[in-house]
């Protein structure tokens, strides 16, 4: 298989606007079984471990991997799956969640730029900077907090899209490679997930009132996804 082909499907150019019905949440690239890939994700990993080797020597760019997905798609599996063969001295996992009181009263990219790894390190969020123009838009939370009230207006979520991008351009001549990701997951998988967290003991945890709360913004968190691509 052409992996590189195989990402070039999936990966979003700069300026198109997508569509997230046009994407296949259930494409397994030809893969039926979760035991078929097993062997592909021993050799990536493999290689990850051996760039991440030649990143640490180096110690002049770092990796910032970025997940973004809906709650049941599988985002802390990935990443557990992905890091599995590297070194763990050398890479740093963030999880956002929502802000606490000091980071309100901070500008929204504060706690990311915290968060930023070092030269030689990989960086992974679970999250990120992209819940600004995802949750907050859906909720509608900007009026709500602490931002200036005249900069509360109609052009606002564009206005954050060029700050990311400007964010993010800033990132690549600093030498902070951002890789951004997004895990699909139907509307219908989603609840199969979600039901197979209440009936197994062991994942109960991972289940939440909010959960089935926020499935009822479906469709607004599409529109939010596809104008954040």
């Amino acid at each position: 298989m052409d992996l590189a082909k195989l990402a070039d499907e999936f990966r979003v150019p700069p300026n198109r606007k997508i569509k997230m019905k046009d994407y296949d949440a259930g494409f397994t690239a030809g893969y039926e079984k979760p035991e078929d890939p097993e062997e592909l994700l021993a050799e990536g990993v493999a290689r990850i471990a051996e760039l991440q080797d030649k990143l640490y020597a180096e110690n002049r760019q770092s990796l910032l991997v970025i997940f973004q997905a809906l709650d049941g798609a599988g985002k802390d599996s990935v990443i557990r799956h992905v890091l599995s063969g590297v070194n763990p001295t050398g890479v740093q996992v963030f999880s956002f969640k929502v802000p606490n009181a000091e980071e309100l009263d901070h500008d929204y990219l504060w706690r990311i730029v915290r968060a930023l790894p070092e030269r030689g390190r990989i960086g992974i969020f679970n999250r990120s900077h992209y819940e600004e123009v995802l949750v907050v838009r859906v909720h509608n939370l900007v009026p709500g907090s602490q931002v200036p009230a005249e900069f509360v207006k109609g052009n606002i979520w564009e206005e954050r899209f060029e700050d990311i991008k400007n964010f993010e351009t800033y990132l690549r001549r600093n030498g902070i490679i951002p890789l951004k990701f997004f895990l699909n997951v139907s509307k219908e998988e989603q609840k199969k997930r979600f039901l197979e967290r209440i009936k197994d003991p062991a994942k109960n945890w991972k289940f939440s009132a909010g959960d089935v709360r926020e499935r009822a913004h479906w469709n607004d968190y599409m529109a939010a996804y596809e104008d954040a691509m």
